[in-house]
């Protein structure tokens, strides 16, 4: 201990580090519901008349494709924090950063559901931006692949 320049990092706890919080308010998260979605008649998914409620993964996964889908500020009906800003890069002359499209989505999916993103691909053909990805959650991975914009 006498060796290190930082002697007093040995003695760092999970509770200093965060783990251990970060365990327990995953642990406190109430399950993730949604009505299922059918997304090739942009409906929802009905069964004697009656909408299909999801839990867990698949209920997150219909979250982050409809938030993926809504732009940000256009409809009344969302928060302001609900949906994405991903269209302020369509029309531009020059590509649009990647990094600037990873943050739009980043802010889009902000939840203490999603834990962590990686895999980023992002393509930008005259006025459509294509972007897949793979979020880390709660519940496991989800891929989000061949986003149109």
């Amino acid at each position: 201990m006498a060796d290190s320049p930082f002697p007093f990092i040995d003695g760092i706890s999970e509770e200093a580090t965060g783990t251990a919080i970060d365990q327990t308010a995953q642990a406190d998260l109430p399950i993730w519901r949604e009505y299922a979605w059918d997304f090739s008649t942009n409906d929802f998914v009905l069964v004697d008349g009656n909408p299909v409620r999801l839990e867990g993964l698949p209920a997150l996964e219909i979250w982050m494709y409809k938030t993926m889908r809504t732009e940000r500020f256009r409809y009344l009906a969302y928060s302001w924090e609900y949906g994405h800003e991903l269209d302020s890069l369509l029309g531009q002359r020059s590509a649009p950063d990647k990094s600037e499209a990873e943050r739009f989505v980043r802010e889009a999916l902000s939840s203490p559901y999603v834990l962590a993103f990686s895999d980023f691909e992002i393509e930008q053909s005259d006025d459509v931006l294509n972007l897949s990805f793979t979020a880390e959650t709660v519940y496991g991975e989800v891929r989000i692949d061949g986003y149109r914009l």
